[in-house]
């Protein structure tokens, strides 16, 4: 059993490297959003009530979301643990978690400088028409500004532009960032507790996954 929370800025690599330990040990990423998509598509209970708040412009409560990750859990694919990708985000969606009997076997945190992560993000450019993705740094078009195989202007999309990555940021330090040290408490608590490790998400790709899975087969 492998159950495992991402912790990281937005832009960290918690994706790519979920996805590296989704392979290698056949779970699958947990998303609330895509719990909540799939209760709701089911008509579950659970989807019901959560389709009604969500119709009536509500707030999904955390009591909701871990009745839905207790749900979720018990479903085939994640008889092997699986990787819970954006949440807990708040301490009391971590303690309800662990008030619920959610055994967690480890934490990883993923850290990045807020201004590596604004220079990774604001980098990007898009081309609208097919979705391509460039950046100015890693991955430029041969022409500046301009898709490779169009001819036409690339853009950068809102969520790409410096003020709102500084945002999303502010919200991750307010609210996410707690838990790294509610996560840190836990690892110290005995036989039961979550191993918890820090990697630095500055390193290439393949250096942070051998290093995420080195941790995790300890």
């Amino acid at each position: 059993m492998m159950r495992i929370i991402l912790l990281g800025p937005p832009g960290a690599g918690k994706g790519t490297q979920a996805q590296f330990i989704s392979k290698e040990y056949d779970i699958p990423q947990i998303s609330t959003g895509d719990m909540l998509r799939a209760a709701i598509k089911e008509g579950s209970e659970l989807g019901k009530q959560a389709k009604d708040i969500m119709n009536a412009g509500g707030l999904v409560s955390d009591d909701l979301i871990i009745n839905l990750v207790k749900e979720r859990i018990t479903k085939p694919d994640c008889a092997n643990g699986c990787i819970f990708d954006g949440f807990p985000r708040t301490i009391p969606q971590a303690q309800a978690l662990a008030d619920a009997d959610v055994t967690i076997d480890h934490v990883i945190e993923i850290s990045v400088p807020d201004d590596e992560i604004v220079k990774r993000l604001s980098g990007r450019r898009q081309h609208p028409g097919s979705g391509r993705v460039y950046h100015v740094d890693h991955n430029p078009s041969k022409v500046d500004g301009i898709d490779d195989v169009t001819g036409e202007a690339l853009i950068q999309r809102e969520d790409d532009k410096e003020s709102t990555i500084r945002d999303r940021l502010a919200t991750y330090h307010q609210q996410t960032s707690a838990l790294v040290g509610f996560y840190q408490d836990k690892a110290k608590e005995g036989a039961d507790a979550p191993n918890y490790d820090k990697f630095d998400g500055t390193q290439g790709i393949d250096d942070v996954k051998q290093q995420i899975l080195s941790a995790l087969k300890g």
